[in-house]
């Protein structure tokens, strides 16, 4: 019994080294999943969690670009300019709420899917849109914008991947932010790139980019 104690008790600095390793090696990937600026995830950390959302016929994805960003940074500064883009990601965390997921793509553009349980998603993102066009607090009050929104229930195509939902919500922002609107539903498709004369190869649009 002796022998059995003394052999637990030398592999236990050799368990608990392990222990450690596997704990900071999971805090280093899910770091790297994190945007260091917003606290959202990345498009890799992002594109995980959506493509299993979107298993639920409830998923709605949804695509969002801060308008004249580049017109805030020149104006007032890129920390005016961060502290826009971590309010944005706050308040679009918040709505989507714990059952869905938000991520920073990149620059100005953030994406989602949230569930739509109660089929009031246009509601709902009307209201978001008014949340995202609230003036950041503590900050300069003449820092305005908005942010488009363009978005699409995966029940309507069904059969389409995160990659090809995204890109319908990418041609419904651009035609949102194209006409002012603020929101979008796609619904035509690419017929949306066409009528809203959108750019074939956008800087920092997600078409093609994120994988399914």
């Amino acid at each position: 019994m002796s022998a059995l104690v003394t052999v637990v008790l030398s592999t236990l600095p050799l368990a608990a080294g392990w222990a450690v390793h596997v704990h900071w090696l999971h805090r280093c990937l899910s770091t790297a999943r994190r945007d260091p600026l917003t606290g959202l995830r990345t498009r890799d950390g992002f594109t995980r969690r959506a493509a299993a959302l979107l298993r639920d016929p409830r998923a709605v994805v949804v695509l969002a670009d801060v308008d004249r960003f580049k017109q805030v940074n020149d104006t007032f500064g890129h920390a005016a300019g961060d502290a826009l883009l971590k309010a944005t990601a706050d308040r679009l965390a918040h709505h989507v709420g714990r059952p869905g997921v938000a991520g920073r793509l990149g620059g100005d553009e953030f994406a989602a899917v949230l569930l739509d349980e109660d089929g009031t998603a246009a509601d709902r993102l009307a209201v978001l849109h008014r949340v995202l066009a609230r003036p950041v607090d503590g900050q300069d009050p003449a820092v305005r914008t908005t942010v488009s929104l363009g978005w699409v229930r995966a029940a309507d195509f069904p059969g389409e991947d995160l990659s090809a939902l995204l890109r319908r919500a990418d041609e419904a922002m651009y035609a949102a932010k194209q006409a002012c609107t603020g929101t979008r539903r796609a619904g035509l498709g690419r017929l949306f790139a066409t009528l809203a004369g959108r750019r074939a190869g956008r800087p920092g649009a997600p078409v093609g980019a994120v994988p399914a």
